[in-house]
């Protein structure tokens, strides 16, 4: 009786030693040294891959963020902000139904098959008001030259990036909402318009938040 009474309580030690030490290095030393290493070789992708205007953080390159008008009265969603160079639509994220005091928006892609009439909807209208809202008295969008990434959303709805043929096709209408010379806005745009990773991977795209970013510091606004 006393020898399996010993033999427990030595097991029960022997494993609460184990889990104490276990939880310290997984819990505390392995975070810890995890984090140091990554604040020290990469902080700033460590931190969120932030973007920083006048000392404030703005939002991550990572991430897409709209640009709108509030919704007026009677209007069911908010108009874009036509100052701004705007993303790629978001058609595939939901709402936070589970805590409505947040405003918080679900990643996701639209899950429609390439046929689904909705989709189609969708993309029609979309292109129908690429076109409206960037032509303007001086300029003409040729709807045929409306690239895909306009009237379609990404995977996650949150595509931090346009195509620079896309950023291109806004130019006039940034250049006359905001009063400024079209050349000054295109050469912005090259300027803001990234290459493909180590030559071959990817393609060219344009950071929306970083390029408005740039333009907010060009217009003084």
């Amino acid at each position: 009786m006393h020898t399996s009474l010993a033999t427990t309580s030595r097991l029960l030690w022997a494993a609460l030693r184990a889990l104490l030490v276990l939880t310290l290095l997984t819990g505390v030393v392995y975070p810890l040294a995890v984090t140091g290493i990554a604040q020290g070789l990469f902080p700033g992708r460590a931190n969120g891959s932030q973007i920083e205007e006048d000392g404030h953080v703005v939002g991550s390159r990572l991430i897409g963020q709209r640009y709108e008008l509030p919704a007026g009265k009677g209007e069911k969603t908010p108009r874009p902000d036509l100052r701004w160079f705007q993303p790629r639509p978001s058609n595939g994220l939901g709402t936070n139904s589970v805590n409505t005091r947040y405003r918080l928006l679900l990643s996701g892609a639209t899950n429609r098959s390439g046929d689904n009439p909705e989709l189609i909807r969708w993309v029609e209208e979309a292109k129908d008001a690429v076109v409206r809202d960037n032509s303007t008295p001086h300029y003409r969008v040729d709807p045929a030259r409306v690239p895909a990434d306009a009237v379609t959303s990404s995977g996650s709805g949150l595509d931090p990036d346009i195509s620079p043929a896309y950023a291109r096709l806004q130019v006039h209408r940034v250049a006359e909402r905001n009063g400024l010379p079209v050349g000054r806005v295109a050469e912005l745009v090259e300027r803001h318009t990234d290459g493909r990773v180590l030559g071959f991977l990817g393609e060219p795209r344009v950071n929306v938040l970083e390029l408005n970013v740039a333009l907010r510091e060009m217009t003084g606004a």
